[in-house]
Parts: structure tokens; sequence; C-alpha cells
């Protein structure tokens, strides 16, 4: 199985126009972090963990030329706004996208893209089959994913663990039971969106300690906001186990 990490950061981890934070100014490639999504391949398939606003960016990065399914975490635009981006890849497969989601999330993008669902669409629309999902177990081909249901405040959203391989952002609670579905894991990925306290992130010391608890071979940190500061400063403050990923990093599992 190949993981690619596509983006690692939040709307805030992007670099804006004007903006003369030591992170913007860096000229370290590990630091310009775009909306945070990863790339599984698995038995000869490929699959997309949520499409964010840089989407396309980083698909045509990757020259990914062929995808087989898209699995969604949550609803909030950072992680569903490019999904009209999809209609690429209907045109080079010639065949509808295979989109798993819960309800909520499928309520949300239909409010969001709703030409893609109307009875008459405009030609050249986004073409896909919604599936739905929730806390248990499916598998897309041959590839079994394993939902993890954490919390981002008071919304559910969900990771997921495929094989050895145990994925998760936009959250700051897990609970026990669901914890029980990460340990074993080789790798894990965990947000960590800064330092300083808040209410809907993990933050730096939280994963941290939550990657102490899983206990994997590997852990890497994503969903990273400015605020964190600079990748070569901040991997001095981690144990060795864990490392900040970083946009198009690779791992062989």
């Amino acid at each position: 199985m190949k993981v690619t990490f596509l983006g690692t950061g939040t709307s805030q981890g992007v670099p804006l126009v004007g903006c003369q934070c030591a992170v913007c100014r860096s000229e370290d490639p590990r630091d310009k972090r775009l909306r945070t999504s990863v790339m599984i391949e698995d038995k000869g398939k490929v699959f997309v963990i949520d499409t964010g606003p840089d989407f396309r960016q980083q698909m045509l990065r990757e020259k990914v030329d062929r995808m087989d399914a898209v699995i969604f975490t949550h609803s909030h635009k950072d992680h569903v706004a490019g999904f009209d981006d999809i209609r690429a890849f209907n045109y080079i497969q010639k065949k509808k996208m295979e989109v798993y989601a819960t309800l909520h999330v499928q309520e949300a993008i239909k409010r969001e893209f709703p030409y893609v669902f109307e009875e008459e669409k405009y030609p050249g629309v986004p073409e896909v089959n919604l599936h739905t999902i929730g806390n248990k177990p499916f598998r897309i081909h041959d590839t079994e994913f394993i939902p993890i249901e954490a919390m981002h405040h008071k919304m559910p959203v969900l990771g997921f663990r495929v094989n050895d391989f145990t994925y998760i952002t936009d959250a700051n609670f897990i609970a026990e039971e669901e914890m029980n579905k990460i340990l074993g894991s080789k790798v894990v990925v965990l947000n960590a969106l800064r330092k300083e306290f808040h209410i809907s992130h993990f933050t730096f010391q939280q994963a941290i300690e939550l990657m102490q608890e899983l206990k994997p071979e590997k852990g890497y940190l994503i969903h990273m906001s400015h605020q964190l500061g600079l990748h070569a400063e901040v991997e001095k403050e981690l144990p060795p186990f864990i490392s900040l990923s970083y946009d198009g990093l690779q791992l062989g599992l």
C-alpha cells in the first residue's frame, strides 16, 4: 500500500497575499501546506480522502490520472470545496466517480453543488454515485475501510483505518471504544493545529500525548496552521517516532 499526503495544512496554513509571517516567508517547501487530504493506493486501486479547495492543484502536482473513489471525513468547506473537480476524472475514465460519505456530508454536498444532482443536468457537471457510510466497516473493491468516529468540537467526524494505516483529521476527542480500533496500527496520523488550546482540534501537545498512548511504530501530524511554526524547528520538539508530515510525503506500507 502506498500513501501520499496531498495536503497537510489548514485554511490558515496556506500562504496569503501580503502575509509576512515566518511560515509564509520560508523557503522550505515543507512549509508550503495546502489544505489537508490524503491519497491511498492499494491493490491496484486509488482512493482519495477529502477534496478540499486545493484538490485540483494536488492532483496536477502528483500527476494523478485515475481515481477509483472519494471518501469524506466531514462536511466542512476545507474538506469538500474541490468536489466539482471530480469532473476531470469522469472525462478521463468515462464513468461516474464512486463517492462515500455519511448522510450529513451528502446533504452538505447537495447544498453546495446542487447542479450535480439536478434531474436535467448541464453538460459536463460531475457524475457521481453516492454511497452512504456510517460507523461500520465497508469495502471498496478489495480494500476495507474501518471508520473511526471522533468529535470535532460537537460535530461527529470520521477517520479511517486502512490495513495498518490510521488517518484522523479535524478532531479533539476520540472515545475509548474508537481508540481501540486504532491500536496496533503501524502508522497513525493525527491533526495538530497549533500549540495553543483550540475548541475543535488537538493541540500539538495533545496530539503527541495521544500518539504516546496509541504507540504506533510511526506517527505523523497533519492539519497544521501557521501558528504551529516552521517545519524544521517544530520537528526538533517531537519524540523520535513522531514527525511532521508535509505535502507530497509518500509512505510505503
